[in-house]
């Protein structure tokens, strides 16, 4: 069936154009000048919108689901919902949290068979390299993992352990022959960091329960991994700015690591975080002002490549609202639904176009896992669309966010650019409060 998406506004890779996006199916089959609307058959669907802007589909890949197992926390109904809303057209969900978690295939496979006839936007997964799984990696990357990720420092669970350096190194030759990204959660715990009596309800005792230098640690060593084998390493959720010089570097010869950053680093600041206020622990910590404003000037300078959420959820029960200890509450941030008006709200003033807000937010993170069909409006591309009023604002509030469990350091907050209507491949599946589907696909590496 061919329908064609109209508007003043649609954003390119390589700029902001009117034009008329022709679709064939699930596919962009034609770009065309604005002015050739008139020549479309009667019988051919198009819907004109004006002035505002046609987005490519957001593609967030660090996402904590938690289905199977802690369905209690998430699930794949509600996170691709918030997604959809969010104008999220494509996730990629984290092998932990899960039960069990994704470290072999046979748990990939329980984990597809747990999404079906429940995603509204396509949703692509990672494995784990955890001690003692090394023979099943290459299963995994046969099933279709998109990457795999590993922590370097204790992950909160325990049915996914840390890895040692000396169980990194065994698992180089594996990762070096299949080229697949490998996501580090970069911590090195082992130097002291002993906030015995501080407050621990006060933010700042648990940033620095987690100093700067276990992450900067962490990047090193995997620096140094990078330049004995031809892997591909990359440093989720990096808050610590002292790495990204060392990022630069490793990047000037050739190694191949790259990183992201979270909407949470680059809007919230640890000197502004009310005592308390557990809703914005995490791991590692938001930190200082002048910490965020290197994370942005990074983001600008290439060393760090995109931005993603990080959505890591659990039951309110966890986060110790009352309590309010930081050293004792679930660390995770919930923000998955947010982020494209998040990011739009913090870049302003800060010298960012869409092109670029697009890059940051679409292509990059897809082409990082190899979704090249993704997360840019180009001639054979999904048809994957975010209909964006960036003139409206609107306040967070839990009626209107379609997580699990209305928990965010958002809350209440004032976001500019609202999403009016979002595409998957050509359908609609989110439009002005309303939900139509599920119609999203697992998506495994080919």
């Amino acid at each position: 069936m061919t329908r064609v998406f109209v508007s003043k506004r649609i954003v390119f890779p390589d700029a902001v154009r009117s034009g008329c996006l022709v679709t064939e199916g699930n596919v962009i089959s034609d770009i065309l000048p604005l002015d050739a609307r008139a020549s479309f058959a009667p019988g051919i669907l198009v819907e004109d919108f004006g002035n505002d802007f046609i987005l490519p589909g957001v593609v967030d890949t660090h996402v904590h689901i938690n289905e199977p197992g802690r369905t209690e926390w998430e699930g794949f109904g509600t996170a691709t919902r918030a997604a959809a809303r969010g104008g999220i057209t494509t996730l990629v969900d984290m092998p932990l949290n899960c039960i069990p978690a994704t470290v072999s295939a046979a748990a990939l496979a329980e984990k597809v068979r747990a999404c079906e006839n429940k995603i509204y936007v396509d949703c692509g997964f990672y494995g784990g390299i955890v001690p003692g799984n090394l023979s099943s990696i290459e299963p995994m990357v046969d099933a279709g993992v998109l990457g795999f990720k590993s922590f370097m420092t204790y992950s909160g669970v325990d049915e996914f352990p840390r890895l040692e350096e000396a169980d990194m190194r065994l698992a180089l030759p594996f990762m070096a022959k299949r080229s697949i990204p490998w996501l580090m959660h970069a911590e090195l715990s082992e130097s002291d960091a002993d906030v015995t009596g501080l407050d621990p309800r006060s933010f700042l005792t648990f940033m620095n329960s987690r100093p700067r230098k276990w992450e900067n640690d962490a990047v090193d060593l995997l620096v140094r991994l990078a330049s004995e084998a031809d892997v591909r390493f990359h440093v989720v959720h990096l808050s610590s700015s002292d790495a990204i010089p060392v990022l630069a570097a490793a990047r000037s010869r050739n190694l191949r690591i790259s990183a992201e950053t979270c909407h949470h680093y680059l809007t919230f600041a640890a000197e502004e975080i009310p005592d308390g206020r557990t809703e914005f622990k995490c791991a590692p910590p938001i930190r200082e002002k002048e910490n965020q404003q290197k994370l942005w000037e990074g983001l600008k300078n290439g060393s760090i490549d995109f931005v993603v959420s990080d959505h890591s959820p659990c039951t309110p029960g966890l986060k110790l609202a009352e309590e309010g200890n930081f050293m004792r509450a679930w660390g995770g941030i919930a923000g998955l639904q947010l982020g494209l008006s998040i990011f739009f709200t913090e870049s302003k003033g800060r010298g960012i176009d869409m092109v670029r807000m697009c890059d940051w937010l679409c292509r990059k993170p897809a082409d990082f896992v190899g979704l090249r069909q993704k997360g840019r409006i180009a001639k054979g591309c999904d048809a994957d669309f975010v209909i964006w009023d960036e003139a409206r604002s609107f306040k967070v509030r839990p009626e209107v966010l379609e997580h699990r469990h209305p928990v965010t350091p958002y809350m209440d907050r004032e976001l500019q650019g609202v999403v009016k209507k979002t595409y998957l491949r050509g359908r609609p599946v989110y439009e002005n409060g309303n939900f139509f589907g599920p119609y999203g696909s697992p998506l495994l590496r080919k």
